[in-house]
Order: C-alpha cells, then structure tokens, then sequence
C-alpha cells in the first residue's frame, strides 16, 4: 500500500537505505509538503515540448530491465491526456525487446534529460502497444518524419520528480548548433576573400 507519490520509487528497502544514509528525514519533509506530481502539469508539457529525445526502461516477467533511447521532432512525446503520454512508434533494428517486456509487464520508466539547460525529469507509470488505432497515429505521428507509424506506445503516468541538476554535461542537439557553424563558415569564407584581395594588391 502506498502512501505518497513518491512510494513508488521509495520503497521500504529504499528509505531504510535512506535512513541509514542520513537522507530519510528531508525526503519525508518532501513527502508530507507537495510532494511528487501524479499529472502532466504545464510544467511538464513545457519540458516535453523542447525535447527531441527520452530513453524508455522496461523489463521482462522476470525483472530484467532494459532501456532504449527513442528519438524524433522536438516534442514527439506527446500529452494526451493530464494522466496520459504518448508516442508514434516507426520500425526500428525488428528485436521487439520493448514490446516483450510490455506485452508481460507494464511497469515502465521515462528519463527525460535537457543536456542544454542542466534538467532532468523521472516518470513513473505503465506502458502498453496500441496497434491499429488510426486517429491515434495520426494524432501522435512526427509529420517531419517519413516513416510509417507502425504503432502507438501510451504512458500512463503514476509519478514523476524533477531531479537535481548535478554532474549533467552539456551536450547541444544539431538544430541549434547548425546555425552557428553555418554562420561561422560564412564568416571564414568573407575572411579568405579578404584575405585574397589584400594579397592580390600586395602583388599589384
């Protein structure tokens, strides 16, 4: 039986560990003020709005876990509902170890990670396939991307946290570096045409 939001992931083995760690107390502070979010608040669909990739953990009957990276548009991870994600699914390298382990257990994990601005969000829920569903595919298809929507993957959200920003990296995707060194490179070609020009008159 949970109590809080958070009891999915804080389990009893999870905050003895905490207790014993020193943490216990300023999670339980967390626990008994606002806690985890249970819905897609504006907060959330913002943060999925600007990003372009997410990695999805599921296991098998057995518990063993697997996590895939699923790329596409900035935004591709769609809300559907306050309660409800959601995302075209296109054929990929034909393993189906995802759609294995959901097909025997639909305990599910989002990672959502902004390498830009230093965030990161943990969701917690249960994933299921939805194949045949023509309005939802088409509710949820990429219309920049060219492959055909071979099925649909729903979240439904149990919790999430926003995790501390510490020790991320920044790495930038392509579509705001491009510009940049595109920019640059238009720069270094009025650079050597200058740079002709002045050697040209030095010979003259």
């Amino acid at each position: 039986m949970t109590t809080y939001p958070s009891d999915i992931a804080f389990t009893p083995a999870v905050k003895a560990i905490q207790k014993q760690k020193g943490s216990r107390d300023a999670y339980a502070q967390v626990e008994k003020g606002r806690g985890w979010q249970t819905t897609a608040t504006p907060e959330l669909k913002a943060f999925l709005a600007g990003l372009d990739m997410f990695y999805l953990g599921t296991a098998n009957a057995r518990g063993q876990p697997y996590i895939q990276y699923r790329g596409g548009s900035a935004g591709f991870l769609k809300v559907i509902d306050d309660r409800t994600l959601g995302f075209a699914d296109f054929g990929g390298n034909r393993q189906y170890i995802t759609l294995g382990n959901l097909a025997e257990n639909p305990k599910a994990f989002i990672f959502l990670i902004d390498y830009v601005n230093s965030r990161r969000i943990k969701l917690w829920g249960n994933a299921n396939v939805v194949e045949g569903d023509a309005a939802l595919e088409e509710r949820l298809r990429d219309p920049n991307y060219p492959g055909r929507v071979e099925r649909v993957i729903v979240f439904e959200i149990e919790a999430w946290d926003i995790n501390c920003p510490q020790h991320i990296h920044k790495r930038f995707p392509q579509r705001e570096v491009a510009p940049v060194v595109e920019q640059l490179q238009q720069r270094v070609q009025e650079l050597k045409a200058q740079l002709a020009t002045l050697r040209q008159a030095d010979t003259t």
